[in-house]
């Protein structure tokens, strides 16, 4: 008998969070980001999508598209925080549970479903409910698959309840559009179509016909792929806690970079993504990878260790930028990449004390994060924190 998983995916997840904060946004283009040359967009809402607005478009583009589009920093700790609260909330149905990231995740719900006379109806109370009592707004898949159940919840934004079953699944899949697969996306998708793939049907008529080509191409993903487009693939959810040890962003050039001030511009957009996440996931990392792939794929994979641990952005990309200075020789380059590793709990860090430092004030400052830190942990949460921490959040916010 088939397995009945869901995937649970947050609605413009960010932005919600601030509509929550203040409730004057709704409705309107908000995007999260920062402001100058050098900012990119974090996340927008639904609105602001409309204007042609996107993630990872540099800021004062979406500012060009939107005139009157509200920008924000980003409340980070806030969304932590209401993750959480999303997780706990599901915790409520089943406790078998795996968090794709911070605002997704997958739950195995077979065996709740099977005693309901109308399993959509329950999910569709399921749904109303999160929405009620968190204020979060979510789209939600419903297949035999995990890879089914993510394709079923990106297909109605916002607030959508998809089902596939298997028997649907060459009817719902193959009219969409290639960047629609799961694990395509805008990276491989551009050389799929160059090769007359233009949907999910097309790909689905090449693997099932065992063509060479495509086989080729796909290389070990293959069997994978030749799985989830026939409804199978893996119906296991990992009930392990998300608690990732790296945040990483890296993108596919549109052409060939041979000047390193180009490189530097994908350089600084993926290292303020980078940021970004491992501030809602109250993160920091101990050393920054910065991974280049030349026109004939060769890899260029180069770390650096960071004097404090760290989640800042300008840290990030200085850290980066060296990297790419230091091992940059003028090659065609057509991916940009960089990752935060080593990653721990931002809460966890005890500050080391130099022979510079006041031995009974560092001691007094530790002692105090260590307590907000107990706090927090029972609290299942971030509602305490430092008047220091506070201040920065505020001024943060404002840039």
């Amino acid at each position: 008998m088939s397995k009945v998983i869901l995937h649970i995916d947050l609605n413009a997840f960010f932005v919600r969070c601030e509509e929550i904060l203040d409730p004057t946004l709704e409705g309107k283009p908000v995007i999260i980001g920062h402001s100058g040359r050098g900012g990119i967009v974090s996340t927008c809402s639904y609105a602001a999508r409309k204007y042609g607005v996107k993630s990872g478009m540099p800021t004062y583009k979406a500012q060009q598209l939107c005139k009157n589009a509200v920008l924000i920093g980003g409340h980070y700790e806030l969304y932590s925080a209401k993750s959480k609260e999303f997780i706990n909330f599901v915790k409520k149905y089943s406790t078998i549970i795996e968090q794709a990231s911070i605002d997704e995740c997958y739950v195995d719900m077979t065996k709740v479903l099977q005693k309901e006379k109308e399993p959509l109806k329950f999910v569709q109370q399921m749904q109303a409910s999160l929405y009620k009592e968190t204020g979060l707004k979510c789209s939600i898949g419903i297949a035999p698959t995990k890879f089914l159940a993510k394709m079923g919840s990106d297909m109605k934004k916002p607030m959508g309840i998809t089902v596939i079953r298997r028997r649907d699944v060459r009817k719902m899949l193959d009219p969409l559009p290639i960047e629609d697969f799961f694990g395509i996306g805008k990276k491989t998708s551009p050389r799929l179509r160059e090769m007359g793939i233009n949907t999910i049907g097309d790909l689905e008529k090449l693997i099932n016909s065992d063509d060479q080509d495509i086989k080729k191409f796909l290389g070990k993903f293959y069997f994978g792929i030749k799985e989830w487009i026939n409804g199978y693939g893996s119906d296991v959810v990992d009930t392990e806690p998300w608690d990732p040890k790296q945040i990483g962003h890296s993108t596919t050039l549109p052409r060939d970079a041979l000047d390193i001030d180009e490189i530097k511009i994908y350089l600084k957009q993926m290292a303020e993504e980078v940021s970004k996440d491992a501030k809602a996931e109250n993160k920091v990392g101990s050393s920054v990878q910065l991974i280049l792939k030349d026109n004939e794929f060769k890899v260029i994979n180069r770390s650096k260790r960071v004097q404090n641990k760290t989640n800042d952005f300008e840290i990030i990309y200085n850290e980066g930028l060296k990297l790419l200075i230091a091992n940059y020789d003028g090659r065609p380059i057509r991916l940009v990449g960089i990752t935060l590793q080593n990653l721990i709990n931002k809460d966890e860090i005890v500050e080391q004390l130099s022979i510079f430092d006041n031995y009974e004030e560092v001691k007094e400052q530790n002692a105090i994060k260590l307590l907000i830190a107990e706090l927090n942990r029972q609290m299942k949460g971030t509602t305490f924190k430092t008047a220091g921490d506070y201040l920065k959040e505020k001024k943060d916010a404002t840039h």
